[in-house]
């Protein structure tokens, strides 16, 4: 992130605002590249950094050797300048994963502390349940508080109500709830999506590095779409933007599905795989068990009929968006890997004239938290960048005449 700036007392804010952004961005650096980068003087740079050591946002990491002259200091973000909490929260009546899942970070990225937890801490308050998340994992950190908060929920949230809707999570669906936990817990506060967060931790980290824009189709015990516009994310007036799973069927029969989530949910996997006699406790376990098999006619007719079901999906988010990649996602979508997607591909070329360009995620490990981490530590570095930049301006009062 190349920045210009001046060297003058007017300009000092904006200095170490620059400053600051090029040591997140690039890790590492010397008092000489950043004077490179920045185009400051030699005396302008060293009190920059001064000022940003002195405040505990940057530190010294280290010195080069081997070259000519003495050796030059290296400078890096303070990693304890900042601490991250993220926060899975999940709908747990379709599914066998524990409700909440939270991991911390200093401002580095380097996670501290991260665990699952079976059950509700505080049976249905988010602030306690947060309190009490917070706590434990401070304690296995060694950290005394939480600086920023970032949750991944299965739902929607609108910023103009503070509001999580569609979420059928105790507690967590009362109007207000985040703007309560910000005020109660005393620290900055964010809510997103889930698949909208998987899509994140896909871009930095997966399948979609590299990519202009791109659509995530999340394959869990929920339907969800993220669609990311390259440097935003489209969430909608109110947060809504993607929930595809009601998408309705047209005029369904009795006993047919209604809606998307009726036909390539979780809960229609797993009857899909009873079906053809897989006995997996989630529609997860049922798509490995599939997969592994070879020279199965049970498992290649399962298979077969659940990519029909996900290309009939994958037609209306490549019909409406027209991305130019569609990354799958989801816990359904990494038990099926390049297998499925094969299959899926198959099935969406022979049912539709569309060729949209189809990826299976990259990710093994839990994409929400793993994009709540990622959303996390972004806002909060954009924020001490801005507030260098906001501080107020020393002032010159004129001399008597």
């Amino acid at each position: 992130m190349a920045r210009l700036a001046g060297s003058s007392k007017l300009l000092r804010a904006m200095n170490e605002s620059a400053t600051m952004a090029l040591l997140i961005d690039r890790g590492t650096l010397t008092r000489g590249e950043l004077r490179e980068l920045t185009g400051l003087s030699k005396p302008t740079t060293s009190d920059v950094l001064r000022t940003l050591t002195e405040a505990g946002l940057a530190v010294v990491v280290g010195h080069t050797s081997g070259g000519p002259g003495p050796n030059a200091e290296v400078y890096a973000v303070n990693p304890a300048a900042a601490t991250v909490l993220a926060i899975s929260v999940r709908d747990v009546s379709e599914t066998l994963h524990a409700p909440f899942e939270a991991a911390l970070c200093d401002l580095g990225g380097a996670v501290l502390a991260r665990a699952a937890y079976p059950s509700d801490p505080a049976d249905g308050d988010p602030v306690g349940t947060v309190r009490a998340i917070a706590a434990d994992l401070c304690a296995r950190a060694g950290r005394e508080r939480v600086t920023h908060l970032h949750l991944g929920v299965p739902g929607s949230y609108d910023p103009g109500t503070g509001a999580i809707r569609h979420i059928d999570v105790t507690g967590w669906g009362r109007p207000g709830v985040v703007p309560a936990l910000a005020a109660e817990l005393d620290l900055t506060v964010e809510a997103d999506n889930d698949v909208n967060l998987a899509a994140i931790a896909e871009r930095h980290r997966g399948a979609a590095a590299g990519s202009g824009s791109f659509a995530l189709l999340w394959l869990g015990a929920g339907l969800g779409c993220a669609i990311d516009l390259g440097a935003s994310l489209l969430r909608g007036a109110t947060g809504g933007a993607g929930e595809i799973g009601y998408v309705p069927l047209g005029l369904a029969a009795p006993g047919q599905p209604r809606d998307l989530q009726s036909l390539a949910g979780g809960p229609a996997v797993a009857a899909l795989g009873a079906a053809h006699g897989f006995t997996g406790a989630t529609p997860e376990e049922m798509v490995a068990d599939a997969v592994a098999r070879t020279d199965s006619p049970e498992a290649d007719a399962f298979l077969a009929a659940l990519a029909d079901r996900i290309a009939v999906v994958l037609a209306v988010v490549a019909s409406l968006l027209d991305p130019p990649l569609v990354v799958l996602a989801g816990e359904v979508a990494q038990a099926g890997g390049a297998r499925l997607r094969d299959l899926v591909t198959d099935a969406f070329h022979r049912n539709t004239p569309l060729r949209t360009p189809v990826e299976v995620t990259a990710l093994t490990d839990d994409a929400v938290l793993l994009g709540a981490m990622d959303a996390g530590l972004r806002s909060v570095r954009e924020s001490l960048v801005e507030s260098l930049n906001a501080r107020p301006i020393p002032t010159t009062t004129p001399r008597a005449a």
